[in-house]
């Protein structure tokens, strides 16, 4: 396993087998996202684009198995901002965990802890962020495509610092699974203090 940091061009070669993750993996519950991998290489190539920025690849040889993506929380969408801006936070102060994914077979390997080391590490070199957030949709208890073994990552977040706020949420729009049309879904935000 080699676990690889990408700013900027260096990322371009990677950014279908990113797209493709993306898809793959967030077709499961929580997000039954239905993919498009033409609007999947955009949103990557956004990321890789935008100033800051840093995606951090999981690879088993040459094969992408894993990427984690990350920037300035000013250099995220409105969606994403809104929630910030109307109270103690400093949106410029923030540094935006965008997603981690990763395929089945290298679950439980602390590859997922690898991905937010390594944001968090970057957030601190570059210098002026005192937060790292991420943001988690918000399903049902008896949403009818929750599998029965489903264990929601919350304890996972937490042990790494992460403190859920609930008060702090937006909503983004997505297709799901079997659905014709995108329909807005609930985020909430998970903050840590990068100094503490």
């Amino acid at each position: 396993m080699r676990i690889t940091t990408l700013q900027g061009a260096a990322a371009a070669p990677y950014l279908d087998d990113l797209a493709r993750l993306r898809i793959g993996v967030f077709r499961d519950f929580p997000y039954l996202y239905e993919g498009d991998l033409g609007y999947e290489r955009d949103y990557v190539a956004t990321y890789a684009a935008a100033p800051g920025s840093i995606i951090v690849l999981a690879q088993d040889g040459d094969t992408v198995v894993g990427a984690s993506t990350a920037l300035p929380l000013c250099e995220e969408t409105d969606e994403f901002q809104a929630p910030f801006l109307n109270g103690p936070w400093n949106p410029q102060r923030i540094f935006y965990f965008g997603e981690s994914v990763l395929l089945p077979a290298y679950r439980g390997q602390g590859l997922g802890v690898r991905f937010f080391e390594a944001r968090e590490a970057h957030a601190r070199q570059a210098g002026g962020f005192d937060i790292c957030c991420f943001s988690a949709v918000q399903r049902p208890q008896d949403h009818p495509a929750r599998p029965r073994n489903y264990v929601p990552l919350d304890a996972f977040w937490h042990k790494r610092g992460y403190v859920h706020h609930p008060e702090l949420h937006t909503t983004f729009r997505w297709r799901d699974v079997g659905d014709d049309r995108a329909t807005a879904k609930p985020m909430s935000f998970w903050l840590k203090d990068l100094h503490a």
